[in-house]
């Protein structure tokens, strides 16, 4: 047992809980400051010195959890978030669900009014304290707790810093009374050594299925592997690479992380390959669904696209994220392998087992395969390129010239790209190398801004340019992020992705007038953002951000980017471009 310093009277409860927290390698914590927790707050800042966890404040608590799932993205451990009662926690439960959905590390602690009914403030400790605060996220972190004493709280936080970063990882939630936090204690507290508690071992898949996967690759014609996750484990991409290139299997990315570089040879994503293949080998895939099936958006019917003899392999942690409430795994889907693995270990047992099984003269049919994917491979680059140029001076600027221009001025840099995908032209356009490069899209409108600032956090004291492509709809909701990156001086890159109208929404009304033989012209009622259109360049500078545009003329896109990547690096803040797009 480690024996806590001596300590000059009064020393209080949320005292500890700092002492208890700078065991664990927590750099920051975001918040919107809360009564609850004000004990908690004034013990980082003036008991703890604003060091080992930093505040970052946030002016809304949706924003700073985001923040924390952007920057653990990037450096693969949790980052602090605290939430004030119930009000706050309700207003950050969105983003933790999406963290949940996107398997991110997170420690979110949370604070309850009195307990004791003796000790509650007229009305608003009555209108703010339930019955147990983490009743209202149970259903998408991967454990709460809501200690009662503080000799409970080193235990508390220990588990949910050994949960949130055991695979599947995910985010915890620990609640503290406001009691607990303010009223003076004793300097006898002892806690345990840390060390001997968080670390966890991986899960190895049942070496008789890694055996038999490697046989099957061998032994088909095309085999096709789709990854999701598995770049969460930067290793694993190395891995990836080393087994497409023995078994010249092409890949076909779903982006969830990077996977695998867009320039290797083997990259077929965007292609029919799945179509084609005989054997499909899916590591960490959310909804397996999606790749064996496709949906007629107007009419929801659902069906196979893959050939009927084609085997499916399923390799992943996935089952293990099941819970009462969340359905996010999709339907289940028959596979002839099923193997429940960390992919960081399992994919280096079948690359092993391949070696071995090789014989030379299936070399050789793989070599003439590798370079039939590579000539594929070549020719659906070129297509995408040739495509780009035909609509190159469209206006309003289309999706590719923003993706192009942007790449043009940002290539000969260490960069790493964010937010929006462009409808897939950051993939088709740049050359996606090395996972620190690419940490997964934004997650569904109202997730970009916060998470984007949250990657480019993680990148705060590097050389490293974060490009953040920005969705106007997705800006509405949380532009005060903006605030958040000049005020602790950010950098990073915001080019708008600006149509004016919430673009998905625009194509499901277009899709139900038209399937309904109505008014395709009225689908913009309910999903334009126009008439007046926001003025996000002044936005931009009213939160202390720099700004430019709006961009409309398609040869302004380069120079404008130009222009903000000189000034973020002087300023040291966001830098907005407004581009319309169409």
């Amino acid at each position: 047992m480690i024996k806590l310093k001596d300590f000059k009277p009064p020393f209080y409860g949320s005292d500890f809980i700092v002492d208890v927290l700078k065991k664990f390698d927590f750099k920051y914590i975001t918040f919107n400051p809360g009564s609850t927790f004000r004990g908690l707050h004034d013990s980082i800042v003036n008991y703890g010195g604003n060091e080992s966890p930093e505040v970052i404040l946030c002016n809304h608590e949706k924003i700073a959890v985001q923040m924390a799932h952007g920057y653990s993205k990037v450096a693969g451990k949790p980052l602090l978030v605290a939430c004030h009662d119930t009000v706050g926690l309700l207003h950050a439960t969105n983003a933790i669900y999406y963290a949940y959905i996107d398997r991110v590390p997170m420690v979110i602690l949370g604070a309850s009014g009195p307990m004791d009914v003796t000790r509650r403030r007229p009305k608003i400790d009555w209108i703010h304290t339930v019955l147990i605060n983490g009743n209202l996220l149970r259903g998408f972190v991967k454990w709460d707790d809501q200690p009662f004493t503080l000799e409970s709280v080193p235990e508390s936080i220990i588990r949910a810093y050994r949960t949130a970063t055991m695979e599947p990882k995910g985010p915890v939630y620990v609640c503290f009374d406001v009691a607990m936090q303010e009223d003076p204690t004793k300097a006898t507290l002892e806690l345990p050594r840390i060390d001997r508690f968080i670390s966890s071992s991986r899960i190895q898949g049942e070496p008789a299925l890694l055996k038999k996967t490697a046989q099957l690759l061998l032994e088909a014609d095309l085999p096709v592997i789709v990854p999701e996750f598995s770049g969460r484990n930067p290793q694993t991409v190395e891995s990836l690479i080393q087994l497409t290139e023995l078994m010249a299997a092409p890949v076909y990315d779903l982006e969830g992380r990077f996977n695998f570089p867009n320039t290797h040879p083997m990259d077929l994503t965007g292609s029919d390959v799945i179509e084609r293949a005989d054997l499909i080998l899916m590591l960490d895939v959310r909804q397996p669904q999606r790749v064996l099936k496709k949906m007629n958006q107007a009419t929801r019917k659902i069906e196979y696209i893959i050939r009927d003899d084609a085997k499916i392999v399923n390799i992943g942690l996935e089952e293990l994220r099941l819970t009462g409430l969340m359905q996010e795994l999709g339907r289940i889907e028959p596979s002839d392998i099923s193997i429940t693995a960390d992919t960081s270990i399992a994919l280096p047992s079948i690359l092993s087992h391949c070696e071995k099984m090789l014989t030379d003269d299936r070399r050789v049919e793989l070599r003439n395969r590798y370079e039939t994917i590579t000539e594929e491979h070549n020719r659906l680059r070129v297509s995408w390129l040739e495509q780009s140029k035909r609509d190159w001076n469209s206006a309003p600027i289309s999706p590719s010239r923003i993706a192009s221009e942007i790449w043009s001025a940002v290539r000969s840099k260490d960069w790493a790209v964010t937010g929006k995908n462009l409808n897939g032209w950051i993939r088709k356009t740049w050359e996606m190398t090395n996972p620190q490069q690419f940490f997964g899209w934004s997650l569904g409108t109202a997730t970009g801004i916060g998470l984007s600032l949250g990657v480019a956090l993680a990148y705060k004291d590097t050389n490293t340019l974060v490009v953040d492509v920005q969705a106007d709809g997705d800006l509405m909701y949380d532009c005060g992020a903006l605030w958040v990156g000049a005020h602790e001086k950010i950098p990073m890159l915001v080019v708008m992705y600006n149509n004016r109208a919430y673009g998905n929404s625009l194509r499901h009304q277009s899709t139900m007038a038209k399937q309904r033989g109505r008014n395709e012209g009225n689908a913009f009622i309910g999903t334009e953002i126009d008439n007046p259109a926001p003025d996000f360049v002044q936005l931009a500078r009213s939160m202390g951000c720099k700004g430019i545009g709006p961009i409309e003329d398609p040869d302004g896109v380069r120079p404008a980017v130009e222009e903000a990547i000189e000034l973020m690096e002087k300023h040291r803040v966001p830098v907005l471009i407004d581009a319309i797009c169409g």
